[in-house]
């Protein structure tokens, strides 16, 4: 199979036209296409600046000519659900007519979508290209042969992969900031390129306060992972 991640600006996407009014961006958190309506039907995660802003986002995703179908199912401040239904893109009939499908959620912000993309044979994707690139414009931000035996793998540990991206997200900024920063450092090399008052120095704090953040950092981390090995080594 060959995966693709392609940055992409269409100009008859629904979504994109409204992130080029409004600052906001869509996540697409489930999608599938209906084939005897020739239209994309999504749950998409809708997340702007502010209130007033959101408002005004969703009227215009509303009134968009590709737009078919619309319901609010949920929303907290700034951020909704929505649950819609668009018509079938340029880019889309090209990626289908290619035998292509979407492999992940599309996100879409600031006047662009990325999207996940794949295909069976690797023969056809340089036609899918050619055809996307007719009325649209795109990079390949990544492109990757996969065999099935890796993507069986991947599906088979889903789970502890959930549990991993889970403890990622789970950090808070400070303890984000505080590991990426021993990383980039050498803190955690042999011999270590910088010790604890190299960090300290970094974030002007005391040693005792780094220190504190690293190691809860470390605790979020170490813990999902060491829980996710078992998982790995309970299912194999």
């Amino acid at each position: 199979m060959e995966s693709l991640m392609l940055d992409m600006v269409q100009y008859d996407c629904p979504y994109i036209d409204t992130t080029v009014e409004h600052e906001v961006s869509f996540t697409g958190l489930h999608w599938d296409f209906n084939t005897a309506r020739q239209q994309l039907e999504a749950r998409v995660l809708v997340k702007a600046e502010s209130v007033e802003t959101l408002d005004a986002s969703l009227e215009t995703l509303r009134g968009h000519h590709n737009m078919k179908d619309y319901r609010l199912l949920s929303r907290r401040g700034d951020q909704a659900i929505i649950k819609n239904a668009a018509d079938q893109t340029n880019a889309m009939k090209a990626v289908r007519e290619n035998d292509g499908y979407l492999t992940g959620a599309f996100e879409a912000s600031n006047g662009s979508e990325r999207w996940h993309i794949g295909f069976d044979q690797n023969d056809v994707v340089g036609d899918a290209l050619s055809e996307l690139d007719r009325h649209n414009d795109f990079t390949v931000e990544s492109r990757a042969t996969i065999t099935f035996e890796d993507y069986f793998d991947l599906i088979e540990h889903v789970g502890p992969a959930k549990s991993m991206l889970e403890a990622c997200r789970s950090l808070s900024t400070v303890e984000r900031q505080t590991l990426e920063t021993a990383h980039r450092t050498g803190y955690f090399t042999t011999p270590r390129e910088a010790t604890l008052g190299t960090l300290a120095d970094e974030f002007g704090i005391s040693k005792t306060a780094v220190s504190k953040n690293l190691r809860r950092g470390q605790s979020k981390l170490l813990g999902e992972i060491v829980e996710a090995m078992g998982d790995i080594d309970d299912h194999d």
